[in-house]
């Protein structure tokens, strides 16, 4: 296991087999409710190669004219996104050491050609909240550096189960994943892979 950035949280194998099954349940009733979509890049409009979507109060949407954003509704159907379930608050209030729920899960899901670029999660206004990551599915070999983009980068395999969490110092370090491991296993009878990403957007308001 290589050495991580200080506030970059590894869990492996943090839920059991039963739990993730449950959780893949939470997720098809969330999808149910708002379909996966493609969503785009900025300016260039190119398709991202994961299908997403979301939900709690927020939910994380890109596209060509809009950029990178929080909105309360899903772009494609315009209804409001339904709400986070229980198990994913509970994971929140297990996890993390911060006073409020989070605002929005954004559900990714890779299939065994999908990747994603590295990135930082900086389009919240709170970066004292931590952002929580867990992997259901097919295991992917995950990327994370420090802050800067140019900054040395350390690589490691998520399997079905884990959990990540960037963290104080580590709230802002690049990540990403590079690639899905196929067939590696059989909790989605469709093969692929499910992240979920929990996340805390406003800066909660004066009590």
């Amino acid at each position: 296991m290589p050495a991580l950035a200080e506030g970059v949280i590894y869990r492996p194998g943090y839920f059991s087999r039963a739990e993730q099954e449950a959780l893949v349940e939470d997720i098809r009733a969330v999808v149910a409710a708002a379909p996966l979509y493609t969503p785009q890049m900025p300016r260039s409009g190119k398709p991202m190669s994961v299908r997403m979507t979301n939900c709690g109060p927020l939910g994380w949407v890109t596209d060509r004219d809009g950029g990178y954003r929080y909105q309360a509704a899903h772009p494609v159907i315009g209804a409001p996104w339904p709400p986070m379930p229980r198990r994913l608050l509970d994971i929140w209030g297990a996890l993390a050491d911060y006073p409020h729920p989070p605002e929005a899960c954004l559900v990714n899901f890779y299939t065994d050609q999908a990747k994603m670029g590295l990135h930082q999660d900086r389009d919240e206004k709170d970066f004292s909240a931590p952002v929580i990551s867990v992997s259901l599915g097919n295991s992917c070999l995950f990327r994370v550096g420090g802050t800067t983009r140019s900054g040395k980068t350390a690589s490691f395999r998520l399997d079905s189960g884990d959990v990540v969490m960037l963290s104080g110092p580590g709230r802002l370090c690049y990540h990403g994943v590079d690639r899905i491991y196929p067939q590696s296993s059989t909790l989605l009878k469709q093969g692929g892979r499910i992240n979920l990403t929990l996340r805390r957007v406003t800066i909660p308001a004066a009590a």
